[in-house]
């Protein structure tokens, strides 16, 4: 027997195919970031399969958004990362001074 319903993926490609009209009128800079959109969907297709929701359109943005926010959580701590050093750095350069003052003139 055959499946009577298409596969989560199958209607992926679909809706992919039903925009491709509004991804060839992007600029050509915005086109991979609309591809991009539609792999962070796929990523979480064995999840938005098993949703088995009746509008797929629906599991996809939410998984375009998971993916995101994974993004979002990478960078912030990437940032915290570049803070906290740049204050390591930003307090041995201000105590280094403080040593140059103690001195006093030689």
């Amino acid at each position: 027997m055959g499946r009577t319903n298409p596969t989560y993926r199958d209607a992926l490609r679909a809706i992919k195919e039903r925009w491709s009209d509004f991804r060839r009128a992007l600029r050509r800079r915005d086109q991979p970031r609309f591809d991009r959109l539609f792999e962070y969907a796929r990523e979480h297709a064995d999840a938005s399969g098993l949703l088995n929701h009746q509008n797929p359109l629906l599991p996809a943005l939410l998984s375009i958004d998971l993916e995101q926010e994974a993004h979002l959580e990478d960078h912030e701590k990437r940032i915290e990362d570049l803070e906290r050093q740049l204050s390591e750095v930003s307090d041995t350069s201000t105590d280094s001074s403080v040593e140059d003052d103690t001195r006093g003139p030689e």
